[in-house]
């Protein structure tokens, strides 16, 4: 279990500018940056990441970005066995940890201490519910998740197989609902956990206009790249915003201007859904993306009245 120590979590939707106050928090207040995002985990996966650039990463320390590759999906327990190290380590060097990102599931697990149901995997039955995505789409899976357990079915991404299976898996073996199996070992850190928001007015303009930035910064061959380093379309990793859209392209499925509305309509209801996710999870003290120096102040009186 991790020491005792402050911990600020940093979340809000994608491409609401976390990054950026990331950074100028970790400058001000001596900290460094613990990523939670379930795509900048993967090697060669930058563009469409939105992974820090090198300057960024330069500006201040991240943790927990290319830790595997496309092909080795990383389970959620092993991403909080990461984090909390990286936090022990940070802590250890009398450093502030900064927990930034978009990925609810991440930051929840981290928060409040999720433990995996103890039900050990079952092979057959991954292949079976593995065939059955290859054939039908994480669609399939979803109903058949929703008939055993609509909650479970609800709080995971739709197009995650890798944790609509196992969620399934758990279901089928324990003949219990997957959510009614997790239990909390909350950490003892003592937390600050800051939102920012946009209106959707503002946000989905700037959404699309990032996706303009990324097909000229190349966002189209490095999709290109992955797909002859034969990494399969139907990874996991590959199903992301983007990836999935324009691998369809170059793979003869659709035009490319079909792939990039698919990609912005994605992106989208991908925002509904972390918008959706934040507010059933946390309490997180919500500040308007476009004014980081209330943030700033309220760290600061924070760590003020810690001492």
């Amino acid at each position: 279990m991790p020491s005792l120590g402050s911990l600020i979590a940093l979340i809000g939707a994608t491409g609401v500018g976390k990054t950026a106050l990331a950074i100028q928090i970790a400058q001000r207040f001596n900290g460094e940056i613990v990523g939670a995002d379930s795509r900048q985990i993967y090697r060669y996966m930058d563009i469409g990441t939105a992974k820090p650039t090198p300057a960024e990463r330069a500006a201040a320390p991240h943790h927990l970005i290319d830790v595997t590759d496309p092909d080795q999906p990383l389970s959620l327990a092993e991403y909080q066995r990461l984090a909390y190290a990286a936090i022990a380590d940070i802590h250890a060097r009398g450093k502030l940890p900064l927990l930034v990102g978009g990925t609810g599931q991440y930051v929840t697990a981290v928060l409040e201490g999720w433990r995996a149901p103890e039900v050990p995997p079952d092979p057959a039955l991954r292949a079976e519910l593995e065939a059955l995505c290859a054939q039908h789409g994480t669609a399939a899976l979803v109903e058949r998740l929703q008939a055993l357990d609509p909650l479970s079915a609800a709080r995971i991404d739709p197009h995650n197989a890798r944790r609509l299976i196992r969620a399934l898996e758990v279901c089928l073996i324990s003949g219990k609902p997957f959510s009614a199996q997790r239990r909390k070992a909350p950490p003892p850190y003592r937390v600050l956990e800051i939102g920012l928001h946009l209106p959707r007015e503002a946000l989905f303009p700037r959404l699309d206009a990032r996706i303009a930035r990324m097909m000229a910064d190349g966002l189209l061959e490095e999709v290109a790249q992955l797909q002859r380093r034969g990494y399969d379309p139907r990874l996991p990793s590959l199903s992301g915003l983007g990836y999935a859209q324009l691998g369809a392209h170059l793979r003869g499925e659709c035009s490319l201007e079909e792939a990039l509305s698919a990609f912005k309509r994605e992106t989208r209801a991908f925002v509904r859904r972390q918008e959706t996710w934040f507010r059933h999870h946390g309490a997180p003290e919500w500040f308007a993306a476009d004014a980081p120096e209330a943030v700033l102040e309220r760290i600061a009186a924070w760590l003020k009245e810690e001492r």
